[in-house]
């Protein structure tokens, strides 16, 4: 009995297994139309693909500018410092109450110009009475003029004693000192009434007012101006340059004017020319630098004391030299390189070997043949080989003098 029920439990399965890969096999049956439809789909998309041709870029759009031979300058650069050619700080020599200013802070002002007015009553009251006092030892110093002239003659006809007459004579001196010294006291008031009156000693900007009217001024205080003026007309630029520099600027400075050029640090194009005037007497053993000071007329007030402005020392010019702008210059792995322009308006990397910078130009020592043009902007959609289209040509910067 348990023999028949294993032989159907078997047949059962057996039943089961093959009902199984049935479904199995119907089911891949079914998807092979669906994986034929999606090939053939992708075969159709790759031949459609094959049979057009890809479109070429359009040309990048760029400016060039022209390779060229010229004199440049030999130049030494550095960062200056624009300095007041003169500043004084105005002070009191006179204590008393302050009792007007004559310009406004900031102002414009001419050598003797009045600035301040101390008040100068308690120093025309001493004035006077040091004019009093002399008056009164001139009328005692007239009639002892009149007593020696009187005892000379009594002296002759002896009717006075030797002894009154040296002390006539003595008396005479001593008024005769007392009024030197009573006219010395009135210049002396008369020297510190003046200086109730501060004029400006140098032509100059005025800087901020550190007193004002109604202050009560300490004669000479050491530790309080009344306002600082700053002569800009004309000025200083102050800058250090390595050592190594000294023989050559020492040289080229005995044989006449060495001029400098500075440059605002606003992004201008402009300059302002000015000369060497004073070299320090000693280098910084700290830098080893030495401090140059150049000097500007300063006409139209460009330099303001406290500026930093580019620096070029010019010590002498070297002809014949191929100069591009310095922003067709590009930095790769392998160094500077630029585009160049070639036949049918293609471009290809050429590598160079620059020399220095002046300016707005560099000098390109190997790489490029006069009359090259370069690309100057629109390099960054460029690749090598890349078509483009001129839309302006550069021109050269004007030679600095």
């Amino acid at each position: 009995m348990n023999s028949l029920e294993h032989e159907r439990q078997a047949k059962m399965s057996s039943r089961e297994d093959r009902l199984e890969t049935g479904l199995r096999d119907h089911s891949s049956l079914l998807r092979l139309p669906f994986l034929a439809g999606v090939l053939l789909g992708l075969v159709t998309g790759c031949s459609e693909g094959k049979s057009e041709a890809p479109k070429a870029p359009p040309p990048v759009p760029v400016v060039v500018a022209e390779a060229i031979r010229r004199t440049v300058p030999v130049e030494v650069t550095a960062i200056g410092n624009v300095e007041a050619y003169s500043t004084v700080s105005i002070k009191s020599r006179m204590g008393g109450e302050l009792i007007k200013v004559h310009f406004q802070e900031g102002q414009e002002v001419s050598k003797g110009d009045l600035l301040f007015t101390i008040d100068p009553r308690p120093y025309e009251a001493a004035l006077a009475e040091a004019k009093a006092r002399l008056a009164k030892d001139l009328a005692l110093l007239k009639k002892a003029q009149q007593d020696a002239e009187r005892y000379a003659s009594l002296i002759q006809k002896q009717v006075v004693s030797q002894e009154q007459y040296d002390q006539v004579k003595a008396n005479l001196a001593a008024l005769e000192a007392t009024v030197r010294a009573d006219e010395a006291a009135v210049e002396n008031a008369k020297l510190q009434l003046s200086y109730c009156y501060i004029y400006a000693p140098i032509s100059g900007r005025t800087g901020s007012l550190l007193a004002n009217a109604g202050n009560l001024i300490k004669a000479s205080d050491e530790n309080k101006s009344l306002v600082v003026i700053r002569q800009i007309q004309p000025i200083y630029v102050a800058f250090s340059v390595p050592e190594k520099y000294v023989p050559k600027i020492k040289s080229r400075w005995a044989r006449g004017r060495l001029p400098v050029r500075v440059s605002l640090r606003d992004g201008g194009e402009g300059h302002l020319e000015g000369e060497l005037t004073f070299m320090e007497n000693s280098v910084d053993p700290t830098t080893g630098t030495i401090l140059l000071k150049a000097t500007f007329p300063n006409q139209d007030k460009a330099l303001w004391p406290g500026q930093f402005v580019d620096v070029a020392l010019k010590l002498e010019e070297q002809p014949n030299v191929l100069v591009i702008p310095t922003q067709a210059v590009q930095t790769g792995q392998q160094g500077p390189y630029v585009f160049l322009l070639r036949s049918e308006n293609v471009v290809e990397m050429r590598p160079l070997r620059l020399g220095r910078s002046f300016g707005q130009e560099t000098v390109v020592e190997e790489g490029l043949q006069d009359g090259d043009l370069v690309v100057t902007d629109g390099q960054i959609r460029l690749v090598p080989g890349s078509r483009v289209e001129v839309k302006d040509r550069q021109e050269p910067a004007r030679p600095s003098s």
